[in-house]
């Protein structure tokens, strides 16, 4: 792939000042101008050298732009497509970072009328529970997989356009449908965040819960380290993606039904079963992504 002319990103927090960082590190892209609400944010990144350019004007930002990357919650992701769909030309690629894909795809059609041809819906599995400008950083991507969901109307250069864009940061892009990646990323992320999250605010209501958060060690703060990401963010892709995860939701409470009964009836040999399954599974994971823990939603 030829290097892109501009690229603008909407909302540079995180995720998407890492995207800059990636693309500056690797030369991909001659100007990358950062978009959003926040001038002060914004100032920031410009300062950090994460952007060559700011506008709070999301259709100045997106002028001119070979391809537009929007970072932003997915509460805000219509507002965004409302304020962008003026100023993009027929060519520019319009691709997102959001974590459920079948509210994106709902969005466009409500702004646009139908599917842009250069949509390409997308969700990079990277992140920490940091966020901001200056928590982001050029290797945040670098072998992650990023999820490009395309449609049936989506044309097949702006694909090629918005894989090899996030190829030259480092992560390996893999393709399937909106609804596949929804009921995946239910299970393997939004379903873990829920409990993350419910675990520490459950803990925190209990009585003597200073005592129980002084005594807590590292395998409490390696569950819930989670639970310090973005409350906005998740909260939008719990409503956005609700169908799914309310399915994963009902499918562990299920599961966890079952254990409670094991522990009340004391079937010790049934308790060892599920733990050793669970070892027995989480290790083979592990050891497939070759280089410890991963980093990601």
């Amino acid at each position: 792939m030829s290097m892109l002319g501009q690229v603008t990103i909407v909302g540079v927090g995180l995720i998407g000042g890492s995207l800059a960082r990636a693309l500056k590190a690797a030369g991909q892209a001659e100007r990358i101008v950062g978009a959003g609400r926040s001038e002060q944010s914004l100032v920031r990144a410009r300062q950090l050298g994460v952007v060559d350019a700011y506008d709070t004007d999301i259709g100045a930002a997106v002028r001119g732009a070979d391809v537009v990357v929007v970072c932003v919650p997915l509460g805000a992701m219509r507002a965004v497509f409302e304020a962008l769909r003026p100023a993009v030309g027929p060519d520019t690629v319009i691709t997102d970072a959001g974590s459920a894909k079948g509210s994106v795809v709902s969005d466009a059609l409500a702004v646009f009328g139908e599917i842009p041809p250069g949509l390409v819906p997308g969700h990079p599995i990277a992140g920490t529970e940091r966020s901001g400008v200056d928590a982001s950083f050029a290797e945040l991507f670098r072998e992650r997989r990023v999820i490009l969901t395309p449609l049936p109307q989506t044309r097949r250069d702006a694909v090629e356009t918005a894989a090899a864009m996030w190829r030259d940061t480092g992560a390996e892009v893999v393709e399937m449908s909106v609804d596949h990646h929804d009921e995946i990323l239910a299970a393997t992320s939004h379903l873990p965040h829920m409990l993350a999250y419910g675990l520490v605010d459950t803990l925190s209501r209990w009585e003597g819960a200073g005592e129980i958060f002084e005594f807590a060690a590292g395998g409490f703060r390696d569950f819930t380290r989670i639970a310090s990401s973005d409350p906005v963010m998740w909260r939008d892709i719990c409503i956005a993606n609700r169908g799914a995860l309310l399915y994963a939701l009902q499918r562990y409470r299920d599961d966890l039904d079952a254990l409670i009964g094991m522990v009340a009836r004391g079937d010790a040999e049934r308790i060892e079963t599920v733990f050793r399954d669970a070892k027995s599974t989480r290790d083979r994971f592990v050891q497939r992504l070759g280089s410890g823990e991963p980093s990601g939603e």
